[in-house]
């Protein structure tokens, strides 16, 4: 028999067996249940909350594990709309530099063997926007951010600028997602996930990439027409 139908059936068997043993348990009921008890933990320790939130969070970026966004959700569930944008914020733009620093100093052979082929488009931007490319990049992913960390650290751009125009490019989009989890978390039945607030809030994180590429090129071409009327004066 073949090997991929063999893990199928497998996986298959596995599936029916977790949803057999504990189907019953999730339900949306179950989940706000245990969303209360978390809530009521928060409430009653919030900085010992808010520091394993933080650290968790700054490691995932640091590290780049996957789930970022989920964690990012549950944080706006947990903490609300403006601490969990402070948490968030802070632990993500550390993480950022710390996979920043580490490539600089540490991976720089494994990320120019691994991702090589795509630092040619960094450098060159960089050598052409300097801080503006990165803040660009920041708003209108086009690599996915843990690339954009390692990478950067194979370019001459400091630390702080780094940091600086990451902790800023990075907080419209953390502000979007934040706002979606804080919808989320207020859903009682399945009919709130039809709700024109939740709906609103999701069309916005769907918008988000593209109004902020809009604003990005009418910065761009400002910028340009600026310097060309400058340099004709001269």
């Amino acid at each position: 028999m073949n090997k991929k139908l063999i893990f199928g059936l497998l996986l298959i068997a596995i599936i029916a067996l977790l949803i057999t043993q504990f189907g019953d348990q999730l339900t949306l009921e179950n989940a706000k249940a245990q969303q209360a008890e978390l809530a009521l933990y928060i409430k009653q320790n919030f900085v010992l909350a808010a520091a394993v939130y933080f650290l968790a969070y700054l490691a995932i970026t640091a590290f780049s594990i996957p789930g970022a966004a989920v964690v990012t959700l549950l944080g706006a569930a947990l903490f609300g709309f403006w601490a969990s944008l402070i948490l968030v914020s802070f632990a993500s733009t550390l993480g950022a530099t710390l996979a920043f620093l580490s490539s600089r100093f540490l991976l720089r052979d494994w990320v120019q063997s691994k991702f090589g082929d795509k630092l040619s488009a960094i450098n060159l931007g960089v050598e052409k926007d300097g801080a503006f490319y990165l803040f660009s990049l920041r708003l209108i992913p086009v690599f996915p951010f843990f690339l954009i960390n390692l990478l950067m650290g194979l370019t001459p751009i400091s630390t702080a600028r780094f940091y600086l125009v990451s902790q800023i490019g990075m907080l419209p989009g953390t502000a979007v997602y934040l706002n979606a989890g804080t919808q989320l978390a207020q859903i009682d039945s399945l009919s709130g996930i039809v709700s024109p607030s939740v709906l609103a809030s999701f069309a916005l994180l769907g918008l988000f990439p593209i109004v902020a590429k809009w604003v990005m090129a009418k910065i761009k071409q400002s910028d340009k027409t600026s310097n060309k009327a400058s340099n004709g004066e001269a």
